[in-house]
């Protein structure tokens, strides 16, 4: 199968890219500079740019996955000449769980424009019938290769070493949320596993995670575990925490709002069984910054 990655040089594409050499594909990789990785082939290619994107309508491409999250230009571009575009979303598109697991289904109205404007496409799209179409809700991605969410919900090196160090740690008091850290590989094989099963993924929108998800007191005591340390965990209010300990959305939301896919629908159509725990994932990606030098 002859398969353009847009995104394939970033952190779940470089683990696809792989797989799918690894499996027999023929792969492409979009980027702006046109550079790929030894032993790949590369287009000049920017997925925001629908002319750009046009200059890709007579490569022979099979199936085109799409990461940066520009799926609805891609679509517009490419769906009367490609069999199958694949996109990556989130869960939160969704918006906050109302059970758990979690299907793959609107549940309330998503507080973040982006993300719901790009699920408001993703629907439309689903609905189309240009080419078939495909969408992946994830959770927090985790794993080798990129710093792993934190104990305040960012991607902070230096909250880590606080980690590592044995710093306290606040979390909202009242019942917890629950956790999702995906690996990026177990992410890539959904990806390839909907690639070449187009029958089954053609036209369907996924919830996909690790097996089970963990609380924010378990998953800081994952941290613990990791690090060599002792993270002691201060509970406190929720407005204390909105307000004074971390008061960016995109980081409170985390132990917010659930986090627990539920992959039934991914298991039963296209095979996929994680690898890794929502802890290994955590563990491998510590491994990584603790290899890069950067803790």
């Amino acid at each position: 199968m002859n398969i353009l990655v847009i995104g394939g040089t970033g952190h779940v594409g470089k683990f696809l890219c792989e797989i799918l050499k690894e499996r027999g594909h023929e792969v492409t990789i979009a980027t702006r500079s046109g550079n790929a990785p030894e032993g790949m082939k590369a287009v000049v290619c920017d997925s925001a740019d629908v002319s750009s994107l046009a200059t890709l309508k007579d490569k022979g491409f099979d199936t085109v996955i799409e990461f940066p999250g520009h799926a609805k230009a891609v679509y517009d571009a490419l769906s009367g000449y490609v069999k199958h575009i694949i996109a990556c979303g989130s869960l939160w598109m969704l918006g906050a769980p109302k059970t758990v697991p979690t299907p793959a289904i609107t549940q309330s109205p998503c507080p973040f424009a982006g993300y719901a404007r790009r699920y408001e496409e993703i629907g439309q799209m689903l609905a189309d019938e240009k080419c078939l179409f495909t969408a992946f809700m994830v959770p927090n991605i985790c794993g080798p290769g990129k710093i792993p969410i934190d104990g305040l919900g960012g991607r902070d090196i230096n909250v880590h070493k606080a980690h590592k160090r044995g710093e306290k740690v606040y979390l909202p008091d009242g019942p917890e949320p629950l956790i999702s850290p995906c690996d990026a590989y177990d992410l890539a094989m959904i990806f390839a596993l909907a690639a070449e099963k187009p029958d089954k993924s053609g036209n369907e929108m996924f919830n996909v995670g690790p097996e089970k998800a963990i609380t924010s007191t378990e998953f800081i005591k994952a941290y613990a575990k990791i690090y060599g340390s002792k993270i002691p965990i201060e509970y406190v209010s929720w407005e204390k925490y909105k307000n004074e300990i971390s008061p960016s959305i995109g980081h409170w939301w985390h132990f917010y709002a659930h986090m627990c896919p539920d992959n039934t629908k991914a298991k039963e159509l296209l095979g996929y069984i994680p690898k890794y725990t929502a802890e290994q994932s955590m563990e491998r990606a510590v491994k990584w910054m603790q290899g890069e030098g950067l803790i």
